[in-house]
């Protein structure tokens, strides 16, 4: 993948980029920033900046709103919209920074503090360890006795550009690339509930903080107490880890994912919180690239690393025809793929080895709803991802509908990143997604949770309201390397902030379940619904 997502993507996790480094002694600072605007390249930016005076997103904005920036030779109306729409979508994410850039970044800093001399334990707090999508910044939780000398510390480690606040129990600091991260430390025995009170949300620890007072019981930072009935002294309870908190407040363990005041405390009461799905509960990828397309490794490398990963199978879905720019498989090059796919099959065969390549295509869903390859095509497939690449401007009702006649095709399986959003690059296309749930109920189609960072697609939300629905969902990481294949962790967060358990998830299933199920006619699967395969399904819609 390229332009301005790997613009993006570099800049988030290394505060450079090649393009910025080579712009940097020509053009102002301000200037540069604006390459952040998907689709606004250092040509184009060159340009705006020597012709128009461009130098802020301010005086972008006023060139594109007045049309100077249209009336430019080779601009044209439409670049001016788009380049609009771009920029208004930078400034609604603002500071905000997806989760699969954020997490890496906080993940390797903790490791990195776990190094220092008297640091007994760092973990990751509030909206990142609850797995929201976009994040402001890293918190950071550490316990250690000497916490001006963890302070210290932390401000000379070599990511650290510049220390923002300090005060003896915290310290916030800047990283390369511009993060902003807070890091608290607490003494060793306030560890869990200093972890536990930072993690959030604000919203669940008032709930909580209620429901103590109810039971004669204080909550917060410090621990959970009962205070004397002259409300002097406080008498800690135990609170070893964060599952002994919510016992002492009869409550069963809520994980982080859940605690957005959303029905999680009244779940808990009742014992109907969900066994959330876990990354060790899939069995496999059911939509990855190769070199045959736009991948950077061979089919066999993306094997080889799905094995590496316990997995039992993995489907091939490379791009189909039409999608030129990712080097789309004419009919011809997919049977070829087929007989390599085959040969692959047969090595593991006779190796004893339980795993399996699928045959698969991410099958493009043209303007009309049709599909890039004819139905006598896919029929061969093992499995058909279908996806919107092209024509993202329709109207919510031909985008809708476009969606719905795909999902209709007795040979479409999965719909791929059923919204098209690319997190802080694009905003998901105008569709009806309660209509699309719907269809997709009634069609027996997956939907698909792509897990790739820039994407997420689909939302907790939607992902929730799917699964209420009866629709079956999967969790895919798009992988186009082998490396990729470890996002699959961003999927199954979506997945468990929308309380999704194993039996909604068409990947958690062992492959002679999956392949029973893939078998089945969707309107057989459509009435069946999520579970009627494999060993899981007892599970109940999420949040019931």
């Amino acid at each position: 993948r390229s332009g301005n997502g790997g613009k993006v993507r570099g800049f988030f996790q290394g505060g450079s980029t090649r393009v910025l480094d080579e712009l940097g002694a020509r053009i102002p600072e301000g200037v540069r920033a604006l390459l952040a605007v998907p689709g606004l390249g250092p040509r184009t930016l060159g340009r705006l900046y020597r012709e128009l005076g461009v130098t802020s997103a301010a005086d972008l904005r006023r060139v594109l709103e007045s049309g100077a920036a249209a009336r430019l030779p080779g601009f044209g109306e439409r670049k001016a919209r788009q380049l609009l729409e771009a920029l208004e979508q930078v400034e609604r994410q603002g500071d905000r920074i997806p989760l699969g850039y954020a997490l890496p970044v906080a993940e390797a800093l903790a490791a990195e503090l776990e190094k220092l001399p008297g640091v007994e334990r760092v973990a990751v707090a509030g909206d990142l360890r609850r797995g929201r999508e976009t994040v402001a910044g890293v918190e950071l939780v550490a316990a250690a006795e000497d916490a001006e000398g963890v302070a210290d510390a932390v401000a000379a480690l070599p990511p650290v550009e510049e220390v923002l606040a300090r005060d003896p129990a915290k310290v916030s600091v800047r990283v390369e690339g511009g993060l902003r991260v807070e890091l608290r430390i607490v003494p060793p025995d306030a560890f869990v509930p200093a972890l536990h009170h930072a993690t959030g949300s604000a919203a669940h620890i008032a709930r909580l903080r209620q429901r103590a007072r109810q039971l004669g019981l204080e909550v917060d930072e410090r621990g959970i107490y009962r205070r004397s009935a002259d409300g002097g002294a406080e008498e800690f309870l135990p609170v070893p880890d964060e599952a002994a908190l919510y016992r002492h407040l009869g409550l069963g363990y809520i994980p982080p994912e859940l605690r957005e005041d959303r029905g999680e405390i009244e779940a808990a009461e009742r014992g109907r919180l969900p066994r959330l799905v876990e990354t060790a509960d899939l069995r496999g990828d059911l939509h990855v690239h190769s070199r045959w397309s736009d991948g950077a490794a061979s089919i066999r490398e993306m094997a080889e690393a799905a094995r590496a990963r316990g997995y039992r199978y993995l489907a091939i879905c490379d791009h189909s025809r039409s999608l030129r720019v990712a080097h789309g498989l004419e009919i011809e090059d997919l049977r070829a793929q087929w007989r390599e796919i085959e040969e692959l099959n047969r090595h593991y065969a006779e190796a004893g080895i339980p795993f399996r390549i699928l045959r698969g295509a991410e099958v493009d869903i043209l303007k009309d709803g049709g599909l890039d390859y004819p139905d006598e095509i896919l029929a061969e497939l093992d499995i058909v991802v279908a996806s919107v690449h092209s024509h993202l401007r329709l109207d919510r009702a031909a985008m809708t509908e476009r969606l719905l006649a795909a999902m209709e095709n007795p040979h479409v399986d999965v719909i791929g990143h059923p919204t098209g959003r690319r997190l802080g690059i694009r905003d998901a296309y105008e569709v009806d997604l309660d209509a699309v749930i719907e269809a997709a109920s009634r069609s027996g189609t997956v939907l698909e949770i792509n897990a790739s960072p820039e994407r997420l697609d689909l939302g907790e939300e939607a992902a929730r309201k799917a699964a209420e629905r009866g629709v079956m969902l999967c969790i895919d990481t798009d992988a186009h390397a082998p490396g990729q294949l470890a996002q699959v962790v961003l999927g199954v967060t979506v997945a468990r902030r929308a309380w999704l358990e194993p039996a909604h998830i068409l990947n958690a299933l062992d492959l002679p379940d999956l392949e029973a199920w893939l078998r089945l006619p969707k309107g057989e699967r459509a009435r069946r619904g999520p579970g009627s395969v494999g060993k899981s399904g007892d599970s109940p819609p999420p949040g019931r």
